[in-house]
């Protein structure tokens, strides 16, 4: 056993000694030993009821012969650090993360890892650390939220960011914003729509490191107890077998989890996780394959921030399993691909079925033909730019319009809330990307209050930083090369014009070369927005957006 490194033979007696320091018997030390990486903190909702579901791995991990060590982890909550300097450690975080399983588990060296995450960067952050190790592994998230109900309709946080751009429109009081703030998340989770969190935790599942129902069982189910308590049992039968996640996350399950990417309309930050995962795999997973898959897969539910679903109505539909048995018949997914169950793709979802055709459609009848994301590329983004194209209004899928630049977040926040912004505006962010920011925040701010203004379907916004998950409308991230870098998006000027088409692929700035060029000659780089402390040093080592920004 790999834990023997550091409990076996006399010249360990002293290691033992600690183990029995903390109340471990002798036979719970001879038994294999799982590390069960906890990320509970008091801080974020997808968090909090974290300890009830790691006494459930535990309890599974006993009932099946091993003994559980339980750690700790750092997570950020997106949503109380939007819109401030808080962001900004966000992205960076993942890194921290993935080194911190890292360190612990080559410090105490596990015979199998329980990984135990549940929001924005904290599963993807686990899951890169998971790869890295290659030891047995498996992966039980704490599940979303469900949705609340306000004035008879459904409400979730997003509701809550749209809703400061109705007050400041007159269309809500500030009354009925208190009172919406109160009912919006009734319940711990991660947030109730197809947000970044609930998209990882569905395209884990959908990559085969976790079991199915991970990415839509509720937080405050019994079966998401149930399922952690099957996690803590099967980790015990992937290390007898020895199956290692790279054994599971192939180039063709990373593949399967792009077409289920697609067929949800998932958050767009899923490009810069699922291939920073994938790196971690050793497995090449180049922009391109977004857009290839894309373009063959249907898009088969209308999943909050872009439609009515919730999480919930999309568990109750079938889940992940009901949609990767749809999109298997039409070639997309690769069904004989591993999984953590010991079965393959296929076998897994063999028993399942869609049992509401609203909520996942078809693949004869889907919302759209093409799948949720689409990869832009031109002269504004020759790297690449992000856009959740199943969340635009159809009459801004094509769009030209003037460039509003605005040099940060804030700065561009404050414009649209004054009623700067007019329609047909094509709203720039600029040095908010992986280096500019630092940390390429998310802008839900601006994009929530561009819809609570009304103006979702007539103003488009282009970023080097990206977009939360429940992002809705024209709104175009992670636009590479970066501003900081000294990308074309750092060369556009007010009143240029821009051209997007997204059907075509395309984002242009509307100029000349020569221009280009001339620009690119003025063009000098700004001083970096922090200069100590963590991100700091992230800014000088992260990569391109268009790479996953993982470190170099």
């Amino acid at each position: 056993m790999r834990s023997d490194r550091m409990k076996k033979g006399v010249e360990r007696a002293p290691h033992r000694s600690l183990m029995k320091a903390m109340g471990f018997t002798d036979e719970e030390i001879s038994r294999p030993i799982i590390g069960v990486a906890n990320s509970f903190n008091e801080v974020i909702p997808g968090h909090i009821h974290l300890r009830q579901v790691v006494d459930a791995v535990k309890a599974g991990i006993r009932m099946a012969g091993g003994t559980p060590m339980e750690f700790g982890g750092i997570g950020v909550c997106d949503g109380i650090a939007m819109n401030h300097l808080g962001m900004r450690y966000s992205l960076a975080s993942r890194e921290l993360i993935a080194d911190s399983v890292e360190v612990m588990a080559q410090a105490h060296p596990f015979d199998g890892l329980v990984l135990v995450p549940n929001c924005d960067k904290i599963t993807p952050g686990m899951v890169m650390a998971m790869l890295r190790m290659n030891i047995p592994a498996i992966v039980i998230s704490g599940g979303p939220m469900l949705t609340g109900n306000w004035h008879g309709k459904k409400v979730n946080l997003i509701t809550v960011f749209e809703g400061i751009g109705k007050v400041k429109t007159g269309e809500m009081s500030k009354e009925d914003l208190q009172e919406l703030e109160s009912e919006a998340c009734p319940t711990c989770g991660s947030c109730a729509g197809m947000f970044t969190a609930n998209s990882m935790n569905c395209l884990t599942e959908a990559i085969g490191l976790a079991l199915p129902g991970n990415g839509t069982i509720p937080a405050v189910s019994a079966s998401r107890i149930r399922l952690a308590k099957e996690a803590g049992m099967k980790i015990m039968e992937l290390v007898e077998k020895d199956i290692k996640p790279r054994d599971v996350a192939t180039l063709d399950a990373f593949k399967n989890a792009i077409a289920v990417d697609m067929a949800l309309g998932c958050s767009t930050n899923t490009v810069l996780h699922v291939p920073a995962i994938a790196h971690e795999a050793e497995v090449e997973l180049p922009l391109e394959l977004f857009n290839e898959i894309s373009l063959k897969t249907p898009h088969l539910c209308n999943l909050i921030p872009a439609g009515p679903h919730s999480l919930y109505d999309l568990h109750l539909a079938g889940g992940i399993q009901a949609i990767l048995k749809e999109l298997s018949s039409i070639g997309v997914i690769n069904d004989s691909c591993l999984t953590v169950t010991g079965e393959s793709v296929g076998e897994n979802f063999k028993g399942a079925r869609v049992t509401d055709t609203e909520v996942i459609r078809p693949v004869t009848d889907p919302y759209h033909k093409e799948g949720g994301i689409a990869i832009l590329y031109g002269n504004l983004a020759p790297e690449g730019a992000v856009v959740k194209q199943s969340a635009v209004a159809p009459q801004m899928l094509v769009h030209s319009g003037p460039a509003r630049i605005f040099e940060s977040e804030d700065e561009a926040y404050s414009a649209i809330l004054a009623g700067k912004i007019k329609e047909g505006d094509v709203v720039v962010i600029r040095y908010e990307g992986p280096k500019g920011g630092p940390g390429m925040p998310e802008m839900l701010s601006p994009t929530s209050a561009i819809v609570g203004m009304g103006l979702g379907a007539k103003v488009a916004l282009i970023t080097d930083g990206r977009f939360s998950g429940g992002t809705q409308g024209a709104a175009i991230g992670h636009v590479s090369p970066e501003a900081a870098e000294g990308g074309p998006i750092a060369l556009a000027r007010e009143g240029d014009t821009i051209k997007i088409d997204i059907p075509s692929r395309k984002i242009e700035l509307d100029i000349s070369e020569e221009e280009f060029e001339k620009r690119r000659a003025e063009w000098v780089a700004p001083e970096p927005k922090i200069k100590t402390g963590y991100l700091a040093r992230y800014a000088r080592l992260v990569t391109s957006g268009a790479k996953g920004a993982v470190l170099k």
